[in-house]
């Protein structure tokens, strides 16, 4: 071996290595590949020109607007919704309301002003579970109800406020994703520094023990789609065998043309863009939520229900969306 050899080598072999370490750092980079579950669910979600029912500006039947709503169903068919409207006194007023089509809508109750973001879950007792944000002071606010009679005239039997934890100037939309036994598991978001929202998850035991905590993870995965802005209202929903969330980013905070819907696999930490095609091209989507149902006909279903804000939104399309796909 000549004096000039061994440079060489050296040479050969830190690039090999360098070379190594470079394709090792793309095989982690490169994103997992869609789940099952999150597959599904863009083929289901995306259209709703090939919906198999749909209503867009979507209102109750005194004409309140019925932004942000989120749907359940009852054992007996019966759909309820909670909503909010902004009304002329200025505040969010959140409101339940009942449907036998997905279409018409009845409201029964109205929870008073300053609350908004609701989200409601049976306890698996035959009674139910809303929370949602409550201003001043924004936080997010648990209610019980012992049944669907309670809860539609606003008879809540346990209540709880929650502290503001992870931000002294707000945190809300929350989202019940579970209720076992005492406990309540639930999402929400957090105003990071009092500047940009941020998500959080949260467990209420008893109506008296609360935790919440920052979910950075699901930050990092709807943050990786470019979105600066407030990362805000998800929803879980359950499709060949696993649990997907259906969640909102914000490319630019202030412009609320800029938001975006997601569909994030928790397994996997990955969230892929929902792109959602509309009859007339509306580019903006926001508080989303999705559930399995029997749909009018009396078939499996998915429904779906998103905010179209009036930035980003196509002729007539402004409001809220709600469309199903039978399965």
């Amino acid at each position: 071996m000549t004096a000039h050899a061994t440079p060489r080598l050296l040479l050969t072999v830190a690039l090999a290595l360098v070379a190594a370490l470079f394709l090792a750092h793309l095989a982690d980079a490169s994103p997992a590949p869609a789940s099952a579950g999150t597959a599904r669910l863009a083929g289901l979600a995306g259209d709703v020109r090939t919906a198999d029912g749909h209503r867009y500006d979507t209102r109750d039947d005194t004409g309140r607007t019925m932004d942000a709503a989120q749907i359940a169903q009852t054992p007996d068919g019966t759909y309820l919704a909670v909503y909010h409207t902004l009304l002329d006194d200025g505040r969010f007023h959140a409101a339940v309301a009942t449907s036998a089509d997905l279409r018409h809508w009845h409201r029964h109750h109205d929870f008073g002003p300053g609350t908004h973001q609701a989200s409601l879950a049976d306890d698996g007792r035959g009674g139910y579970v809303l929370a949602y944000e409550k201003d001043p002071r924004n936080h997010i606010a648990v209610r019980a109800y012992g049944d669907e009679a309670a809860l539609l005239h606003g008879r809540a039997e346990r209540a709880y406020d929650a502290p503001r934890t992870l931000s002294r100037c707000a945190e809300g939309t929350p989202s019940i994703t579970a209720v076992r036994g005492n406990t309540i598991e639930l999402t929400g978001h957090y105003r990071a520094d009092c500047d940009t929202d941020r998500q959080l998850r949260a467990t209420l035991t008893g109506f008296r023990d609360w935790h919440a905590a920052p979910d950075r993870r699901l930050d990092r995965a709807l943050q990786a789609w470019g979105n600066g802005g407030n990362l805000g209202d998800r929803a879980p929903v359950e499709l060949e065998g696993q649990r997907v969330l259906l969640v909102e980013g914000q490319r630019s905070r202030g412009d609320f043309g800029s938001w975006r819907t997601y569909a994030y696999d928790p397994a996997s930490g990955r969230a892929d863009r929902l792109a959602v095609s509309t009859h007339g091209g509306s580019r903006a989507f926001a508080n989303p939520s999705a559930t399995l149902v029997t749909d009018p006909r009396g078939r499996p279903a998915l429904l779906v229900s998103l905010f179209i804000p009036g930035q980003g939104a196509a002729p007539g399309e402004a409001g809220q969306l709600v469309y199903w796909h039978k399965l």
